[in-house]
């Protein structure tokens, strides 16, 4: 199963071809509401089979030759949720409370089948009784599947301080 836009009342009747601008916002907006709430379970279920999700040391390299915080695959993405919902990693228990806010959407590419969004990431954690925040440039490619649904095929959240020294990220950026 994967995100519907139907299921978030997002009317749209384009139902082949490459996601909409506004759908695909709609859609970075509902996993960044899954993100929040720990609801990891369904975010797995937003990815393509081969789908990478991506968190860089170097703003702008090439991320399958280069050193990175994240680079999971499908693989790599259901292992990260499990360890995260089991409660018995440091990073997980308790829980960072985060919020996130994603805006600033340019259109970086469209062809017949994908949509490739660029933006800005706020993410506020709260854990320990200490507030931090991460502010990232992303990017998003996301597919239509066969049944009209959406789905992401690649998601780079690059930190502005992706360089620096990183500690406790103990969830899903």
């Amino acid at each position: 199963m994967s995100f519907d836009l139907q299921e978030k009342n997002v009317v749209t009747d384009l139902q082949t071809g490459a996601p909409t601008f506004e759908e695909a916002i709609a859609f970075i907006w509902a996993e960044a509401d899954m993100l929040d709430r720990l609801d990891y379970k369904p975010w797995l279920k937003l990815w393509t089979q081969t789908g990478k999700y991506i968190i860089p040391v170097e703003r702008d390299a090439d991320y399958v030759d280069a050193l990175n915080i994240v680079y999971d695959d499908q693989e790599m993405r259901q292992a990260r949720a499990k360890r995260l919902l089991s409660g018995f990693s440091m990073s997980s228990a308790p829980p960072a409370r985060t919020v996130r806010t994603v805006s600033r959407f340019v259109l970086e590419a469209r062809d017949e089948s994908s949509i490739t969004l660029r933006g800005a990431q706020m993410l506020a954690e709260y854990k320990y009784e200490h507030m931090r925040f991460l502010p990232a440039d992303t990017r998003y490619r996301i597919v239509r599947a066969e049944d009209g649904s959406l789905l992401l095929d690649e998601k780079v959240v690059a930190l502005i301080n992706a360089d620096d020294f990183q500690f406790g990220i103990g969830y899903l950026l």
